[in-house]
This record gives structure tokens, C-alpha cells and sequence, in this order.
């Protein structure tokens, strides 16, 4: 059976793009037809500006939301990174396989340094080295295949490198992983601004939908997504981003083709309308888990612990093996 990992950042409260373009893919797929690895990254938080208090508490809201989507802990294995210390193990190994210059072209990292610099917080170094972790985070488990969207690409391609490049100076170590693209809904975008992807952190929350929005905080955001000119209804993700991301969500959250759900409409009044009403009704029963569980924290702590538990048992032979291959003494 292939093996997968994946991992999401508790950076912001989880959004409707985080679940459609993974979170329901892993519920609906991964987890039975893969050996399924999700961990929440907390390590990967560190790496800009941020509270340790609020890190903490969205770390367990995403772990909570992850089983409340229907993550099964008997079929999967759902853990918090920092909570297996083979990950930071691994990374340094794999910072020195890595280069300088690699890292500096990858596009998050001058794209967050030139805010954090705006921001005059400075770029931590972490920052930097931040892919190699996340190398770590994959090459520790085995695994065969990584799904992620179109931004994450380049992250995998790394930790393929690493694989290889490690493989061929120390022995054959790593399985090299490959990435995996999710179907429709992969790339839900801001309601306010269709050019960017709906993402945790951002500034403003007027154009992103939570998972813990209620509906009537859906239909206001929904009934507020910008829309662009013309009369005509058409599926045209260059021209007309806005009318393009509520097709891609309300086919996403119902079935269908974006581009046949746009000729079914003639108003965006209609449109926005039922985008939001299919939007509420697929969120609602995970708000409604959600609460049950974060009722029940001894449970969402037992089966982290176990998670935990499961993955450094699968990670630790692996790291152990690379330690001995480039040259680290093994403790006596």
C-alpha cells in the first residue's frame, strides 16, 4: 500500500479552501486507499512572527477539525509534528545535503521575506530552512506521494532532490516521493480578491470562509464576493476570476462542472445565493462534530498521543538508518 503525508500549518483558523482543495480529499480518499500520514505542522508556525498562545490553541482547533471532517484515527495515522522529534532530527541531516542557493529560489521564502522585511520584523532563519523540514517531514515516513496544490509543488520537488542526492552521496536511504494534485476545488481563491488564494493568515477576513463560520456569516460572505463586469454568465478563470471562483465552489461543494453550472445561471444574485446555501450545508455537520469534540479534549489528547506514538515508531528506524549512513556515531 502507497504511503502519504501531509500536513497543515496552524497559522490561522482552517478555511473552506483548506478543505476542499485537502482536508475532504484525505477524508473521502486518502485515508482508504493509502498507509495516510496528517500531521498539523506546528514547527513550520515558528518561522515568521507569531503568538506562542495563539500557535497552541489553532494547533489543537486544526487537529479538532481535522477529525470532526472525518479523519479516522483507526484508518489513519493524525499527529502534531513537533510531538515526534525525528522531523527536527532529520531536517539538519538534510540541511547538509541541501544548498544555500536552492533554498534562497524558492518563491514562499522571497516572497514571505520581502513582507516580513516590510513589516521591519526581519527574516528569521528558519525561514530559509523551512523546506528542508518540510523535506523532513516527508522523506522520514517513506513517503510515496505528497498531495498538495499547485503552491506546494516546488516543496515536494525539493524533498525529491534531497532524497536523491542523499541516496547517491550516502546509500540508498529515502523512498524519492512524488507530488499528488487534488481534482476541482484544488484552488478556491479569496472572495474579495479572486486573484489570491483563500488563505489562513490573511489580513483581512471579509473574503475568506472558516470552517467555524456560522451560516449566516457564510451568506454574508458569499453574498459579498466580488463579481466582475459583464451580463453574461461564463466560466473564464483569466477574465472573469470572480464569477470563476463561486462557480468553482458551488461545484465543488455539490458535483458538477463549473463551466455547465455557469449556462444554468442568469443573475449573479442567483448564483451567490446558491453558492452560500451549498456552502452551509456542507460545512454544517462539521461544525456540529467539531463542537462535540472540543467538549471531549481527553479524547482529541488521546489520539494525538497515539497518533504521535505511531509515527515516530515508523519514522525512527528510517532516521536512525540515515544517521549511520553519513557518519554520525550511533550512542553506545
Amino acid at each position: 500500500m502507497k504511503r502519504i503525508f501531509s500536513g497543515i500549518k496552524p497559522t490561522g483558523h482552517l478555511t473552506l479552501g483548506n478543505y476542499l482543495g485537502a482536508v475532504r480529499r484525505w477524508v473521502e480518499e486518502e485515508q482508504y486507499r493509502t498507509d495516510a500520514l496528517f500531521s498539523v505542522v506546528d514547527l513550520h508556525a515558528l518561522t515568521v512572527h507569531h503568538d506562542p498562545a495563539r500557535v497552541r490553541r489553532l494547533t489543537l482547533q486544526a487537529a479538532t477539525l481535522l477529525l470532526a471532517a472525518g479523519l479516522d484515527p483507526a484508518r489513519c495515522t493524525v499527529f502534531v509534528q513537533s510531538h515526534v522529534d525525528e522531523h527536527t532530527r532529520l531536517s539538519y541531516l538534510l540541511e547538509c545535503t541541501a544548498a544555500d542557493g536552492e533554498l534562497r529560489r524558492m518563491i514562499q521564502y522571497r516572497e514571505k521575506a520581502s513582507r516580513a522585511e516590510a513589516a521591519g520584523q526581519g527574516v528569521r532563519l528558519s525561514l530559509l530552512t523551512c523546506p528542508v523540514l518540510m523535506a523532513a517531514d516527508i522523506l522520514a515516513y517513506g513517503t510515496d506521494e505528497v498531495p498538495v496544490g499547485e503552491d506546494r509543488t516546488q516543496h515536494v520537488e525539493l524533498a525529491r532532490d534531497l532524497a536523491v542526492r542523499f541516496n547517491r552521496r550516502y546509500g540508498h536511504t529515502f523512498t524519492v516521493p512524488r507530488a499528488t494534485r487534488p481534482r476541482v476545488g484544488a484552488r478556491v481563491m479569496d472572495l474579495q480578491d479572486p486573484t489570491s488564494t483563500m488563505g489562513k493568515s490573511h489580513a483581512s477576513p471579509a473574503g475568506i470562509v472558516h470552517l467555524l463560520d456560522d451560516a449566516d456569516t457564510v451568506r454574508r460572505k458569499v453574498g459579498r464576493a466580488v463579481t466582475d463586469s459583464g451580463s453574461e454568465l461564463v466560466y473564464d478563470r483569466a477574465e472573469r476570476p470572480g464569477l470563476a471562483n463561486l462557480l468553482d465552489v458551488l461545484a465543488a461543494c455539490g458535483g458538477g462542472d463549473p463551466r455547465d453550472l455557469a449556462g444554468a445561471y442568469t443573475s449573479y444574485g442567483a448564483l451567490k445565493k446558491d453558492a452560500a446555501e451549498a456552502v452551509v450545508e456542507l460545512l454544517a455537520p462539521v461544525r456540529k462534530r467539531h463542537a462535540e469534540l472540543a467538549s471531549d479534549p481527553a479524547y482529541v489528547g488521546g489520539v494525538l498521543r497515539e497518533g504521535a506514538e505511531r509515527a515516530r515508531a515508523m519514522a525512527r528506524p528510517r532516521v536512525d538508518t540515515a544517521y549511520r549512513a553519513i557518519g554520525l556515531l550511533p550512542p553506545g
